[in-house]
């Protein structure tokens, strides 16, 4: 099964925009996804166990890389690309 996410990261942390862009960095750096990003949020796509699995990963770094922030995540069955 495909999947599309949308995901915003807001560190807790006057440096927003490095922990921000290691982030979507991380994300990038994963095999088997399509990453978008934009001035809002960035998009995810790929194969439903594929993009959770990265997803897993990479939120734990950078929690334990940037210790406390929020994600705000969208999860949507199927392949949204534009």
């Amino acid at each position: 099964m495909q999947l599309s996410v949308e995901i915003s990261k807001y560190p807790l942390a006057e440096d927003y925009k490095g922990p921000i862009q290691a982030f979507i960095d991380q994300l990038a750096a994963e095999q088997g996804l399509l990453v978008i990003t934009n001035t809002m949020s960035t998009q995810i796509f790929g194969d439903y166990d594929t993009v959770m699995q990265a997803l897993q990963r990479c939120m734990r770094w950078s929690m334990e890389h940037y210790g406390k922030l929020v994600f705000v995540c969208k999860f949507i069955p199927g392949d949204l690309r534009p």
